[in-house]
């Protein structure tokens, strides 16, 4: 077991990196992260948003491990973003470099992402992001809010436009049926 945990930190690690295109960092590479610790820390609240907003739990969940790896991304770890949320004006902010999808090929942009003082706070306001919309489709993400089950629910992100990445709905599902993480789901 102990085997297939070291060996399953190396491949998330190596495919977070890929999906970013960052190159290993000594952080990372040093400080395995415990997957099962991650998930017990924010499960909690996932399912407490679940109960207030309508968001999966496991939604919250794996969108939050793969967004932030596990909580050991400069942006989660330094500034509490699990969920790279980017900054409106007069929100605090940081300038971080970025991949994004464009045009059928990943490039690097420079952009403000949101800084918060918890990472509850930053559960949250994901959650409000997807129950509220954006200023110009409140609607946007009215399939997640609503879906019953986590796969419509990760295909409502992708159609929604939450993530560049056009396979980002397989990867939710896959982090989701990987860690069982359905089994804190309340609807």
């Amino acid at each position: 077991m102990i085997i297939l945990l070291g060996l399953g930190f190396w491949q998330t690690d190596i495919h977070w990196r890929q999906l970013h295109k960052e190159k290993p960092t000594e952080e990372v590479t040093q400080v395995p992260v415990s997957r099962e610790s991650f998930i017990k820390k924010i499960a909690p609240e996932a399912q407490k948003l679940e109960k207030q907003y309508g968001l999966l739990a496991s939604i919250s969940i794996a969108q939050a491990a793969l967004e932030s790896n596990w909580g050991q991304s400069e942006l989660s770890s330094k500034y509490n973003n699990f969920f790279g949320v980017k900054s409106s004006a007069e929100q605090p902010s940081v300038k971080l470099a970025t991949k994004e999808y464009e045009n059928n090929q990943w490039i690097t942009i420079n952009d403000s992402f949101r800084v918060y003082s918890s990472w509850q706070d930053s559960m949250a306001a994901h959650a409000q992001l997807l129950v509220n919309g954006t200023s110009d489709n409140p609607q946007r993400y009215a399939t997640v809010i609503q879906a019953k089950d986590y796969e419509t629910a990760a295909n409502g992100l992708v159609t929604g436009g939450y993530a560049t990445d056009p396979t980002y709905a397989d990867k939710i599902i896959h982090m989701i049926e990987t860690y069982h993480l359905d089994k804190y789901d309340d609807k």
